[in-house]
């Protein structure tokens, strides 16, 4: 703030007109108590005029004084961190803007994890930045140490009195405070209104009263007073009526803020006195009122007293009643009755009443109006009221006489007997009721009965005396004990008999007979006179439930299949009376008991509704128990047997019995009829099989040692829950009079081999998988020709019943694969290109055999040389012309051993053999004969046999095939100086080695005598200068092979 200040003076001294954004925040630190309500206003100058401004409020905890806690903003919505957001949200803290440049932050329940650095933030809207833009403020969260006691009491005052009350309050506050307390007075008939203000002690030590005790405190009739550190007394001296009401104390605790405005921190209020005041004006009015005044006789009088007074409930009156100056009843301010000597007769005959309906009515009331009760009725109240001085005195006052006239009038009485249904079905209630109008003395009322058959046979069954006695004639006293006949007075002019569980021998015709009785004579000597009789007569007819009892079975669904349901529906009719109540059973016959329509097997129970409406299980259980459910309806006509998942046991024929039972007044039961209903079978069927197995025939061609996969696909079956057995079958391609098994998938999932798998060793290469729920796959592995044949699979589709029975339900066979199981094509092919040979005697003769294709890469090879020789030496010069004997030369079998071919070598292999056998690569083979010798001219060839390993690793010769003919052609070597001398070693280095050393050293003494014949015989030259001898060098020629041997010539000339 300081440092905003400084810059715009410095930019007003600058000259400079531009407005820089100034924020300012109330100043701190703020001290609040945990719980109350903290408001900290923010506010913001500067800034360009007619744009909105937006304020953003964040803390900073002095734990972490860096990290900045985002609380809530005026732009952004979901600005809060995690840890206020859900304060934002329920709108425990705000933000409420002022105006555009004003706003203040609310945090309606301050916490103590509140306590922090608080900063708002307004965003730059002027599109750059001058100014400051933010200012923080520190607050503070204390506990809350208040508290505020006065006792809770009830007060009863009279007006003028003198109430004191105390208050107790104190605080715990390490900060500066100041406490203010006062005394409110809250209105009970008006809870709602504000509290009025009566004295309070302010924060400056300064007293002041509400607006109406103003007066009164400067009158000294309203004090406070602080009697010690923490009590506050209120004195109220001349108590008025308006003190009424509802008294509290209530405290703040104030701090004064930084700016030195004071703030409250905490509130509170005591439990709350009730003040009740006695006002002083005890007058009071009474008044007596009735419907009318004129009365027949036996009507009722009712007459109400009411006492208009102020505060009824806190004055005490008494209440008395007088007839003709004679007193009725007193009813004292404890509403108990004292009555008069000729008034407790009639009260305690229900004659008459006297109570207190409420605080300030009370009622006299006279059931049935005599002629003698007319006259004169007045109402007398007296209040007891208690004076300053602790005396009581009476006061009383009297009503206006109220006349009451009483007229006799005779009997005109009228009796009209109804029932509840004039046809009963026999276990029903017959109910009478008998109405009698226009009575005004009591009524006695007598029910007889009739039979319907024999007019003459009358029987009493019941009757009611006037004063309400009733009494059963003794032919229906045993059944009415056992509450079956019922007689009551329902109103005072209707009268009721019930005959319950009724029996055929209740028809008949009943009557009710009704008297009136008036009363004669004085009031110490009543007599009663029967005033008049009237009757009425009712014909009731009982029907037995034998004679419409029956019973029926019905099912809709009487043939069904395996894990169906079906229900049984039996009904009993009539509906159900709980005095004749039915038993019902369900019989049931197993199905394959009955052999040429006659019946084998007997019924069985299998549950049993009683009586009383509980089960009761029989021998023979469905279902196991467990899936059998029985039900019936309300009414108890119709009985449900309902089996879920039905199996084979639930086949067979269903029937239910019934059993009408008669429930005698004495509870014993009696069996009245017995039905049994029409049988019904219930057939129970294997579901129609879905099974389908694809079916596509299909061909299929391996080579020996593949593997070969043959697919069973399942594209339909019944249930999901279907279980599978697969039979793979195999037709050999011979042709054999039965397909052959080869193996059994159980459903389980064990294999069986069958006998073919074992004839043909197949197990170790046999191979069956299920790849899917519906997928089947079968693989032979290493196929052999011996495995060619039709094959297919036979699929048995098999469900389980609901009693976990598994059963085949239906099978299927799968299209047909042809499987042609042929050894390699034979490929194998020899370089059959025809070539001559000529080799000198001695020399070597070298043979290919090169193989440019085979069958297989795993082909072996055998090799063999063989030579084909003339029958005689005159066909020499045309080799091929006529075959001559053939003879192996070499033989090295597939097997890489030498010999172990298709021939056997005339030579022997061993270290003196001439013959060297290669293999330059696996289609590559070389033999060389060393030292050819005349007799090995011929013509040879390669044979060569390709072997193949079968899958029993057995190996077998698949082809065989010849090269071409390579003829070998032995030059004959003549025997030449030449061909001795390289022939002889020893005479070889003679020759041409040993004479080298001689000849030069003899050229060297040449030369040495030549030079000094030379310088001693210059004399002796010839006549031509010409020297005496010249000898030339020597030509040499020489050969670097064994067959060439270096030659030494003299040419000619080379002497002179």
């Amino acid at each position: 703030m300081a440092t905003g200040a400084l810059f715009l003076v410095c930019a007003l001294l600058a000259g400079v007109a531009v407005a820089q954004r100034v924020v300012t925040v109330q100043s701190g630190p703020l001290v609040r108590t945990e719980g109350s309500h903290v408001t900290i206003w923010c506010n913001v100058t500067g800034y360009k005029e007619g744009t909105e401004q937006n304020f953003e409020w964040s803390m900073y905890l002095p734990s972490v004084p860096d990290r900045e806690i985002r609380i809530v903003s005026t732009a952004t919505k979901n600005y809060a961190y995690a840890v206020y957001s859900q304060r934002v949200t329920s709108g425990e803290i705000f933000v409420e803007k002022l105006s555009s440049d004003s706003a203040v932050l609310h945090i309606t329940k301050v916490q103590a994890k509140d306590q922090g650095l608080f900063e708002c933030y307004t965003p730059n809207t002027d599109g750059r930045y001058l100014g400051s833009y933010s200012a923080r403020t520190n607050l503070t969260v204390i506990a809350d140490s208040l508290t505020v006691t006065a006792p809770a009491q009830t007060l009863s005052k009279v007006e003028g009195d003198t109430l004191q009350l105390t208050c107790e309050v104190s605080r715990t506050t390490v900060q500066h405070t100041h406490l203010s307390v006062g005394w409110y007075l809250r209105s009970p008939e008006d809870p709602t209104a504000p509290p009025q203000e009566l004295v309070t002690l302010s924060r400056d030590f300064v007293l002041r009263s509400g607006g109406p005790y103003r007066q009164r405190m400067a009158a000294g009739d309203l004090r406070l007073d602080k009697t010690g550190a923490t009590a506050y007394r209120l004195t109220i001296h001349k108590l008025q009526p308006v003190d009424q009401g509802l008294l509290y104390c209530q405290a703040a605790e104030w701090i004064q803020d930084p700016d030195g405005s004071w703030f409250a921190m905490t509130r509170k209020q005591s439990d709350k006195t009730q003040l009740r005041i006695q006002p002083t004006d005890r007058d009071f009015s009474i008044q007596v009122s009735t419907e009318r005044r004129s009365f027949t006789a036996g009507e009722p009088l009712e007459l109400r007293c009411t006492i208009e007074a102020q505060n009824v409930p806190e004055r005490f009156f008494s209440v008395s009643w007088v007839f003709s100056s004679s007193p009725v009843a007193v009813v004292g301010p404890s509403a108990v009755p004292n009555l008069g000597p000729d008034y407790v007769a009639r009260e305690a005959a229900g004659q008459m009443t006297v109570r207190k309906e409420s605080v300030n009515v009370h009622l006299l009331k006279l059931q049935h109006l005599r002629p003698e009760d007319a006259g004169k009725y007045i109402c007398r109240v007296t209040e007891r009221e208690k004076t300053p001085t602790g005396d009581f005195i009476d006061r009383s006052k009297r009503s206006r006489n109220v006349q009451i006239t009483v007229q006799a009038l005779k009997s005109n009485i009228t009796v009209f007997l109804s029932s509840n249904s004039s046809v009963v079905l026999e276990g029903d209630v017959i109910q009478l009721t008998c109405t009698v109008h226009a009575t005004t003395g009591p009524v006695s009322v007598v029910w007889q009965w009739t039979d319907s058959k024999t007019a003459s046979l009358t029987k009493e069954v019941a009757s009611i005396d006037r004063d309400g006695t009733i009494w059963h004639s003794p032919s229906y006293r045993e059944r009415a004990s056992y509450g079956e006949i019922r007689v009551e007075k329902v109103r005072a002019d209707t009268f009721s008999l019930s005959i319950h569980n009724a029996l055929p021998g209740d028809r008949g015709l009943y009557r009710c007979s009704a008297t009136e009785w008036l009363h004669t004579g004085s009031e110490s000597e009543l007599n009663w006179e029967k005033s008049e009789e009237r009757f009425d007569t009712k014909m009731v007819n009982v029907t037995t439930v034998e004679s419409s009892f029956s019973v029926s079975a019905s099912s809709r669904t009487p043939s069904i299949t395996f894990g169906d349901s079906f229900d049984l529906l039996c009904l009993v009719k009539p509906r159900h009376n709980p005095r004749v109540p039915t038993s019902v059973t369900w019989h049931f016959k197993p199905a394959g008991t009955e052999i040429d329509g006659e019946a084998e097997g007997e019924f069985k129970e299998l549950v049993t509704f009683t009586r009383e409406g509980t089960l009761q299980w029989g021998e023979q259980l469905l279902g196991l128990g467990t899936r059998t459910t029985v039900d019936r309806s309300h009414s108890h006509t119709n009985f449900w047997l309902s089996v879920t998942r039905a199996g084979r046991r639930e086949a067979g024929k269903y029937r239910c019995t019934a059993v009408l039972w008669r429930r005698n007044y004495d509870n014993s039961w009696s069996r009245v009829a017995n039905r049994t209903s029409n049988p019904l079978g219930i057939s129970v069927l294997q579901p129609e099989s879905k099974l389908r197995v694809q079916k596509n025939n299909q061909s299929q061609v391996y080579l020996e040692d593949s593997r070969v996969r043959i697919n069973c696909s399942i594209t339909s079956q019944t249930n999901q829950d279907s279980q599978h057995t697969v039979m793979w079958y195999v037709r050999r391609a011979t042709g054999s009079e039965a397909d052959e098994l080869l193996l059994r998938i159980e459903r389980s999932g064990a294999f069986e081999y069958g006998a073919y798998a074992d004839e043909e060793r197949l197990r170790r290469r046999v191979q069956a998988e299920r790849l899917s729920p519906r997928l089947y796959v079968l693989t032979l592995n290493r196929a052999e020709s011996s495995d060619s044949g039709t094959y297919y699979c036979l699929v048995e589709e098999w469900l389980s019943d609901p009693d976990g029975v598994w059963y085949r339900l239906s099978r299927d066979s799968s299209g047909f694969t042809q499987v042609l199981v042929r050894k390699p094509e034979v490929r194998l092919q020899v370089e059959e290109l025809e070539s001559n040979m000529t080799v000198e005697e001695s020399g070597p003769i070298r043979l290919g055999c090169s193989i440019p294709s085979q069958s297989s890469r795993n082909s072996r090879f055998s090799v063999s040389w063989y030579v084909e020789r003339p029958k005689n030496d005159n066909n020499e010069d045309q080799p091929g012309e006529e075959e001559g004997d053939r003879e192996c030369v070499f033989s090295i079998g597939h097997d890489a051993v030498f010999g172990n071919g298709n021939c056997s070598p005339i030579e022997e292999p061993g270290p003196n053999s001439r013959l060297q056998f290669e293999r330059m690569a696996s289609d590559q083979y070389s033999l060389t004969i060393q030292g050819a010798r005349p007799t090995d001219g011929g013509r040879y060839y390669c044979h060569v046999e390709e072997w193949l390993l079968n899958p029993r690793n057995v190996w077998y010769r698949l082809a065989t095939n010849n090269s071409g003919y390579t003829i070998v052609n032995v030059l004959q070597q003549v025997s030449t100086v030449q061909s001795v001398v390289c022939s002889n070693s020893s005479l070889f280095y003679f020759v041409f080695f040993y004479p080298f050393p001689i000849f030069g050293i003899l050229l060297i003494a040449l030369l040495l005598v030549r030079y000094k014949s030379r310088n001693n015989s210059k004399s002796q030259e010839g006549k031509n200068g010409a020297p005496l001898l010249w000898i030339k060098e020597p030509h040499l020629s020489y050969s670097p092979t064994c067959l060439d041997p270096p030659a030494l010539s003299l040419h000619p000339g080379s002497v002179d």
